[in-house]
């Protein structure tokens, strides 16, 4: 009878061994930066959040690009590193707000050397809803799975909000319900230990909006890290880099100090094209607070793509050959 309760003790033993390792806590990702402030909530046998201090205040330039097909075909990313001489450390995904979390392109960018950045879009849900809690199951689920890749994002929040172009546009919501809505997002993902986040609040341009003040719709401090910026050189608009995000950037500093990230841009053909190139680099290399930019390679509302267009790439190999600060390695 001792032997036989011996042997179904080991038994069981062995099965909660066994069981315990199946539900483990996946967390894989590299061993986080030292931290410079308080640990971060996490799960019980977690790895520590991914500290993104050193690249919230990077020690370089980001020289980014959104490409079709990209990052889920990475051959897409060597193709525009070939014709533009230097690889970029900054690489977009778009997912709209009722997608699963790409986990695996996010490790993707991150295994190449370049800082994810992510677009969430809120096609299908009122920004009122999110504010009123209506849709966190998904946000909550979203966010323990940016906590359990644990590797650095930079992540914007129903861009262009300024515009009339997108459902959670200023034509039909109201500011208040926009800045409720982020700061509730931002509470759910420390509320899931996600500290892994570059909070990036990302207005449109506001030369074809100027009647849509900017400060009404800013969450604060405590809840953005980045001012991302979207602007595109067109024929019919302005044709400079002060031109175009100038009167943008004046604005903002009105009620902020944080850093300034072109998060989406592109320059229709022709003549204008070479020179926004070179004056993008002009700006990252002149501009203390200007973090870098994301080059929109595709066709979209325009045709942004410059693989063909010879003087505009000549000036970009150019001008990120000049100063290793340009294109840091994300580590």
């Amino acid at each position: 009878m001792r032997s036989r309760h011996l042997f179904v003790t080991m038994v069981l033993f062995v099965a909660l061994v066994f069981g315990y390792a199946a539900v483990a806590p996946d967390t894989p990702g590299p061993p986080p930066a030292a931290s410079t402030g308080a640990a971060p909530t996490a799960a019980v046998g977690a790895a520590p959040a991914y500290d993104v201090s050193h690249l919230r205040e990077p020690p370089g330039r980001y020289l980014g690009v959104a490409l079709a097909g990209a990052p889920r075909d990475m051959g897409k990313v060597d193709g525009f590193a070939d014709l533009t001489g230097h690889r970029p450390n900054m690489i977009t995904i778009y997912e709209s707000f009722d997608d699963e979390f790409a986990a695996a392109e996010i490790r993707k960018i991150f295994q190449y050397g370049a800082l994810p950045i992510l677009r969430w879009e809120p096609y299908k849900a009122k920004l009122a809803d999110i504010a009123a809690g209506r849709h966190d199951p998904y946000i909550r689920r979203f966010a323990a799975e940016v906590r359990r890749v644990n590797l650095p994002i930079a992540l914007t929040i129903a861009h262009e909000m300024n515009g009339h172009w997108y459902p959670w546009g200023a034509d039909t919501n109201d500011p208040a319900d926009f800045v409720a809505a982020w700061r509730h997002i931002h509470a759910l993902y420390a509320e899931a230990g996600a500290t892994n986040v570059i909070w990036t609040w990302t207005p449109n341009v506001v030369n074809p909006v100027p009647t849509v003040p900017l400060e009404p719709l800013y969450p604060g401090d405590a809840y953005v890290d980045w001012i991302g910026i979207d602007g595109y050189f067109t024929h019919s608009g302005a044709k400079t880099f002060e031109g175009l995000f100038g009167p943008t950037m004046r604005e903002v500093e009105e009620f902020t100090d944080r850093p300034f990230l072109v998060v989406e841009t592109g320059s229709e053909p022709g003549a204008m094209r070479e020179r926004s190139v070179r004056e993008l680099f002009e700006a990252v290399r002149t501009e203390p607070k200007l973090l870098g930019f994301v080059y929109f390679n595709q066709k979209g509302s325009g045709d942004w793509v410059i693989d063909r267009d010879q003087r505009a790439l000549a000036t970009y190999r150019r001008e990120a050959a000049r100063g290793d600060r340009l294109g840091f390695r994300v580590r």
